[in-house]
């Protein structure tokens, strides 16, 4: 797989997921079995925001030459995918979310193989 595709899923599997938390936080929620309070709204609501930045920054360095600036976004990348898996590894096997979550936990599982490939495994190109 090239990085521009993953950075493609990568922005499209954020901003949906990111419209989703900003729109609706109690739909999506309660598919996974969970029920939101006012408060949970509210982050349910920044985390869209923030999937939705993911996004942008995902669609933005599709077609960006090496750089500095790219392998940033990647590095940003793969923390997020890394921290996302742990979460959602957690929260499955405490029985937090029902069977629904495994998708989670495979989705950031995923992304974390892919940019943590290019950011740690892929050779450099030179950037002049």
């Amino acid at each position: 797989m090239k990085l521009k595709t993953l950075l493609i899923l990568g922005a499209i599997v954020n901003a949906i997921f990111g419209l989703a938390f900003l729109l609706v936080p109690e739909a999506v929620t309660s598919v996974y079995g969970n029920t939101l309070s006012q408060g949970g709204i509210i982050f349910a609501r920044l985390f869209g925001a923030a999937m939705l930045g993911f996004a942008a920054l995902s669609w933005s360095a599709r077609s960006a030459p090496e750089s500095e600036a790219r392998r940033s976004i990647v590095l940003g990348s793969f923390v997020y995918s890394v921290l996302g898996f742990i979460v959602s590894l957690v929260s499955q096997l405490a029985g937090m979310v029902n069977a629904l979550g495994w998708s989670t936990v495979v989705l950031f599982l995923l992304f974390a193989l892919g940019f943590g490939y290019f950011q740690f495994m892929k050779p450099k190109v030179a950037v002049t």
